[in-house]
C-alpha cells in the first residue's frame, strides 16, 4: 500500500477552503507557477514573513514557503519553475492617494516639477513652447516657489516675458494654486473687480489687480476656459499614467477624485484588458457627480478587483505651501491669515452625511489643523446620525493636527491616508508656516500608529513623483534625498521598516476594504507582486530611495519588465 503524500492532503484542503471562500474549480490546476530561490517578504498581520518559494496558480497565489515547497513543485512536469536568484520579492505596492489621470496628463504636458528657480522654470517654459508651436494653450503643473530662490509667488508678467501671444495655464506641485498669463486672463475676463470666490483668493498687487496666481477656488476663472481634453488625449493620459505605475511597482491604487467620463474610461480599459494597475475609485464630491454615480450604490469589486467605486472625496482646505491650509490660529510666517476652509461646518456635516448615508467611504482632505477638526467633527456627525457596520472613513493627509485631536481619530476609528513625501518635501516651509509649537502634530505617522489607528501611505501623485520608494525612504528616515538633516527630520515619528512596509500594502489594501484579497502573498489572494534590485529590509537606509523595480506583476500577469522597457 502506497502512502499519500501529506503535502498532497493539505493541497486538497487548501483548495477546497479557498473554493468556498473564492468561488473557483477545484480541477487540477495546470497553470502553476512556482518562483523559487526568492529572498521574498510578505506581511502577515503585524509580522514581517520571510520566504524562499512563491507558488502562484493562474492569477492567484497559491501558497508561499522555503525550499520544501519549491521541491513539492518542481517534480511536477505541469509546473513552470522560475529561479529568482536570491532576487527580492514583494506584494505589490498599493499608494493610497494618487491622481492617476492627473499624473498621466502631466506625462503628455510640461512637468515644471524641480526647477529651483523661477528663471529656470521660464526658461524650461520657453523651450517648450518652442518645440510645441501647434498648441494652442501651453498647459503644465510643478512648479513651487518655495522651491526657487526668489522664494516668492510668480505673476503674468513674468509669463508676458516669454508667452505673450497664447495663453498659458501652470498649476502649482499641489494642484491649489494656478499661475496664468495676461492671454489667459484675457480670456478669462479676470479683471480688479472680479471677487474672491469661496475657498479661494485671488493674489493681487497693492492696487488690487490681479496678478495672475488664484488660490484653490479661484483657479475656477480660468479653469472654466481652458479647454477640455479630448476622449483621445484622456486615453494617451491613462495609458501613460498606467505604464509609469507599473514601472514604479504600484499594482494599486487609490484615485483621489473622479468623474463620470474618468470612470467610463477605467470600465473600457478593464473591459479590453489595458488596465494594468488596479483602481479603487473615489467620487468627487457630493454633488451632481457623486448623484449619478451612485445611482446604484457603492460598486465594491468590477473585473477582478481591478476596479472599485465605494469611496468619496470631499475637500475642506487647501495646501500649506499655498498658505491655503485652515489654520485655527494665523500663520507663523504671514500674521492675520489664518487660510481658507472650503465650506462651513454646517455644509461638511451635511455633505459628509450624504456620503456615510448611502453606504459611502467618507474620504476628506484636511491639511491645515482648523480643516482636519471640522473633518473629525463631521465624520463624528455622520458617523452617530448613521452607526452602521465598518466604515473605515478617512481623513487624506491628516497633515497639520492639533495635539489633542490626534487622539480622537482612534475614537472615530478613522483612517490616517498620508503621504511620506509630504514631509520632506515640505520640511523647508512647514515649521516657517505653523512655528514651533504646532509643528508637533505634524506629518505624525508614529503618533498616529502608537494610538492604534491605521496608516494608509501614498504619494500624492502627481503632486509628489509616483516612485513608492522615495516614500519609503522618507517614511524610514525623515530625510530627503540628499540626505538632509543628518538625524531626520522629527525623527521621532518615523516608522520602521516593517511598519512602513505594511502600510504601503496591507494597511492600504484595509484602507479600500480589499485586505482579503490584496496587500499581502497569502493563499487565496490576487498574485500581485514585484522583483526588485535590492533587500529593503537590509539595505541601509541611504540606498532605500535608489531601489529599482525589475518586474511588475498584475494577477499572475507580467505588466513591466525593466529588461525589455
Amino acid at each position: 500500500m502506497v502512502s499519500q503524500n501529506p503535502f498532497s492532503r493539505h493541497k486538497k484542503y487548501l483548495c477546497f477552503t479557498l473554493a468556498l471562500f473564492f468561488g473557483f474549480s477545484c480541477a487540477e490546476s495546470t497553470t502553476k507557477t512556482v518562483y523559487y530561490n526568492a529572498n521574498g517578504y510578505t506581511i502577515e498581520s503585524d509580522t514581517l514573513r520571510s520566504f524562499s518559494t512563491l507558488v502562484v496558480d493562474g492569477e492567484r497565489v497559491f501558497a508561499v514557503g522555503g525550499e520544501d515547497l519549491a521541491e513539492e513543485f518542481q517534480a511536477s512536469p505541469s509546473v513552470t519553475a522560475i529561479d529568482l536568484e536570491g532576487k527580492t520579492l514583494l506584494p505589490g505596492i498599493i499608494d493610497a492617494h494618487g491622481h492617476v489621470m492627473g499624473l498621466g496628463f502631466q506625462e503628455l504636458q510640461i512637468n515644471l516639477a524641480g526647477i529651483t528657480s523661477l528663471q529656470g522654470t521660464l526658461q524650461a517654459l520657453k523651450e517648450y513652447a518652442e518645440a510645441n508651436p501647434e498648441l494652442e494653450w501651453i498647459i503644465g503643473r510643478g512648479w513651487n516657489q518655495t522651491l526657487w530662490e526668489e522664494n516668492r509667488f510668480p505673476t503674468a508678467a513674468d509669463l508676458d516675458q516669454i508667452i505673450l501671444d497664447k495663453p498659458v495655464w501652470l498649476s502649482r506641485v499641489d494642484g491649489h494654486a494656478g499661475w496664468a498669463n495676461s492671454k489667459a486672463m484675457q480670456l478669462a475676463q479676470v479683471s480688479s473687480d472680479s471677487p474672491d470666490p469661496d475657498g479661494g483668493k485671488i493674489i493681487r498687487d497693492t492696487r488690487g489687480r490681479p496678478t495672475g496666481v488664484f488660490i484653490d477656488a479661484a483657479e475656477g476663472y480660468v479653469q472654466r476656459v481652458v479647454p477640455e481634453s479630448t476622449r483621445e488625449e484622456q486615453a494617451l493620459a491613462l495609458d501613460a499614467a498606467l505604464s509609469l505605475l507599473g514601472s514604479y511597482g504600484v499594482t494599486s491604487v487609490h484615485d483621489a477624485g473622479l468623474g463620470v467620463e474618468t470612470w467610463e474610461l477605467y470600465k473600457q480599459f478593464a473591459e479590453q484588458g489595458k488596465l494594468r494597475t488596479r483602481i479603487y475609485g473615489m467620487i468627487s464630491g457630493a454633488g451632481a457627480i457623486f448623484d449619478q454615480l451612485s445611482n446604484e450604490g457603492p460598486i465594491n469589486s468590477l473585473y477582478n478587483d481591478r476596479l472599485a467605486l465605494r469611496s468619496v472625496k470631499l475637500y475642506s482646505d487647501g495646501a500649506l505651501g499655498s498658505r491655503g491650509a485652515a489654520l485655527i490660529e494665523d500663520y507663523h510666517d504671514d500674521p492675520g491669515n489664518k487660510g481658507l476652509l472650503f465650506v462651513g461646518q454646517e455644509e461638511m456635516n451635511a455633505m459628509a452625511e450624504k456620503v456615510v448615508a448611502k453606504g459611502y467611504q467618507a474620504n476628506i482632505h484636511a491639511i491645515g489643523d482648523a480643516a482636519n477638526r471640522q473633518v473629525i467633527d463631521a465624520l463624528g456627525y455622520a458617523q452617530e446620525l448613521h452607526p452602521h457596520g465598518d466604515q473605515r472613513n478617512r481623513i487624506e493627509h491628516a497633515q497639520i493636527v492639533a495635539l489633542e485631536d490626534i487622539g480622537r481619530f482612534k475614537e472615530l476609528d478613522l483612517i490616517a491616508s498620508m503621504q511620506p513625501t509630504h514631509a520632506t518635501s515640505d520640511k523647508n516651509m512647514a515649521e516657517d508656516r505653523v512655528g514651533s509649537q504646532r509643528i508637533e502634530g505634524a506629518y505624525a505617522w508614529q503618533s498616529f500608529l502608537a494610538q492604534g489607528t491605521i496608516v494608509a501611505s501614498g504619494s500624492d501623485f502627481p503632486v509628489e513623483s509616483a516612485n513608492p520608494f522615495l516614500g519609503i525612504y522618507a517614511s524610514i528616515t525623515r530625510k530627503d534625498v540628499q540626505g538632509s538633516p543628518l538625524n531626520g527630520w522629527y525623527p521621532e515619528e518615523a516608522m520602521d521598516r516593517v511598519q512602513t512596509l505594511k502600510s504601503f500594502t496591507l494597511d492600504a489594501a484595509y484602507a479600500g476594504f480589499q485586505e482579503g484579497v490584496l496587500g499581502s502573498l497569502e493563499s487565496g489572494k490576487w498574485a500581485d507582486f514585484i522583483i526588485i534590485d535590492q533587500d529593503i529590509v537590509t539595505a541601509p537606509d541611504s540606498m532605500l530611495w535608489q531601489t529599482k523595480v525589475l518586474e511588475t506583476w498584475v494577477a499572475g500577469k507580467k505588466v513591466f519588465d525593466r529588461s525589455t522597457d
